[in-house]
């Protein structure tokens, strides 16, 4: 019984790093959105809209971007959840979403580059 207590306890300790946030790896992760999306101070609206502040904020609300109606219309307050579904498959969880990217599949990077946005506020510092 307490070897299988103690099994169980490794693996979820296993488990939770493997899946650990790392904002250097999301950073690098967030290469693959830099095209179509801005962060930092002075991000200016892309293809993408900017992503300062984005866990918090109302899908659909950055001033100036052209949203889709399903983002504007989606109720989606982004939270490390709501992204990571978002992310994962963009137009499974916004039907009629204008972003293109087939999205990320790997936990590990989601998580990463979930750290890397969270360290940026609204107005672009890092927090």
């Amino acid at each position: 019984m307490l070897r299988s207590f103690v099994a169980a306890a490794l693996f979820a300790a296993a488990s939770s790093s493997a899946l650990a946030q790392d904002v250097d790896a999301g950073k690098r992760v967030f290469n693959k959105c830099v095209a179509c999306h801005a962060v930092g101070p002075g991000a200016a609206n892309k293809v993408g809209p900017e992503l300062n502040g984005l866990i918090g904020r109302k899908a659909g609300s950055v001033a100036g971007y052209n949203y889709s109606d399903a983002n504007k219309s989606s109720g989606i307050v982004w939270t490390e959840q709501e992204f990571a579904a978002y992310i994962r498959d963009p137009k499974a969880v916004v039907k009629g979403t204008k972003m293109a990217f087939a999205g990320l599949k790997n936990d590990k990077e989601i998580a990463d580059i979930t750290a890397y946005l969270k360290t940026f506020a609204a107005d672009g510092k890092t927090q």
